[in-house]
């Protein structure tokens, strides 16, 4: 298959032996792996093995030693996911950056380990220079987001994959919607796809039906109750959701929404950006002259911000995506996992919020 961040095709006979991504957007990794995951499944379409680490969690040795387990012959392909959170997790102990070194000068067959730093790779780092000594066998990538051309032509396949058409004009309102983001697109286009049932083509009548209200309801009642940490509202909002006939995969994508603009206030926030410009970039009808129900909005937009770590949001990001799996794949009750998760969102919430009160 080709992949639209490596821009070709994805042969096991070109891959290195390790990816080195870093980048601001820690979807654009995650989507990486999934096409990494889908190129690389067996000729019976079995799943490459897979298994994440959390750099500082789990020492390097142990993921080593991991890796260099030899794979049964003919078993498919391993995929090995270290995370890179904090900066100072860059610079390796003299042990773990020479064993990391020799493992990459001598890779195990069938191995692609993918090493996922949030922000950029520091110069000089020890992670840095492991990779760089050996270029030949290991690459380090800088993702970016793509731009709307690129992401036409990748939604353009999805649909495609899908069995279904669509008019370049239709879909450039999904790919707006979407705001440049594959997972958020993958769920509009799913989404829709759900409505129009047996139909061969999506229309705009179908997407202006569905997509208006998706980005409303995100930008007001469920990101309000979520922002405020007010689960039970959040819960209440949700059962008359399904109450009015809502797909489960347009809650998922609405959370899941929600979720992502948190990281990208984070990621601003990194920048330099001052709170009031980044409020006013995501709450533009939000006015001053509001007074003390302004105060009480931009209070509760960065409540959440500051009590979530980059890495806390990911993990959640990563558990709906297992919601969504799981309700696509099984049985199981979808108001059930969907009333889990935000149960559980609200647990982790409020023990950020311990943690992090007093910021500014």
């Amino acid at each position: 298959m080709r992949s639209l961040l490596l821009g070709r095709e994805i042969r096991e006979e070109d891959l290195p032996a390790a990816f080195l991504l870093h980048g601001e957007d820690a979807g654009l990794s995650r989507e990486l792996l999934r096409e990494l995951r889908i190129a690389l499944r067996g000729g019976d379409g079995e799943e490459p093995f897979y298994e994440s680490f959390v750099a500082g969690e789990t020492p390097w040795s142990e993921i080593l030693d991991i890796a260099r387990t030899m794979p049964f012959f003919f078993s498919p392909w391993r995929i090995l996911a270290v995370e890179i959170e904090d900066a100072d997790e860059q610079d390796m102990r003299a042990a773990d950056a020479r064993q990391l070194a020799e493992y990459l000068a001598v890779p195990t067959s069938r191995t692609l380990l993918v090493v996922i730093v949030h922000g950029s790779v520091r110069k000089g780092s020890a992670l840095g220079k492991a990779f760089v000594a050996v270029k030949g066998k290991a690459q380090i990538l800088e993702l970016e987001a793509p731009d709307a051309k690129s992401l036409m032509g990748w939604g353009g396949k999805y649909v495609a994959g899908l069995g279904k058409r669509i008019d370049d004009e239709v879909l450039r309102r999904l790919v707006a919607a979407s705001e440049r983001d594959f997972q958020r697109l993958a769920h509009e286009i799913e989404k829709v796809m759900i409505y129009i049932g047996d139909r061969p083509k999506i229309e705009a009548a179908d997407v202006d039906a569905l997509v208006p209200r998706v980005m409303d309801y995100e930008n007001w009642a469920l990101s309000d109750a979520l922002e405020k940490g007010d689960i039970a509202e959040a819960l209440r909002i949700v059962d008359a959701e399904f109450a009015d006939g809502a797909a489960p995969q347009l809650i998922v994508g609405q959370l899941g929404g929600f979720l992502r603009r948190q990281l990208l206030a984070k990621s601003l926030l990194r920048e330099g950006r001052d709170r009031n410009e980044v409020f006013r970039e995501f709450k533009p009808k939000v006015k001053e002259s509001w007074g003390g129900k302004y105060r009480e909005i931009f209070s509760s937009f960065f409540a959440t911000i500051d009590a979530l770590s980059d890495r806390r949001l990911d993990r959640l990001i990563e558990e709906l995506q297992a919601v969504d799996l799981k309700i696509k794949s099984s049985d199981v009750n979808p108001r059930a996992l969907i009333e889990a998760f935000l149960a559980e969102y609200g647990r982790r919430r409020k023990r950020g919020g311990a943690t992090s009160s007093g910021r500014g």
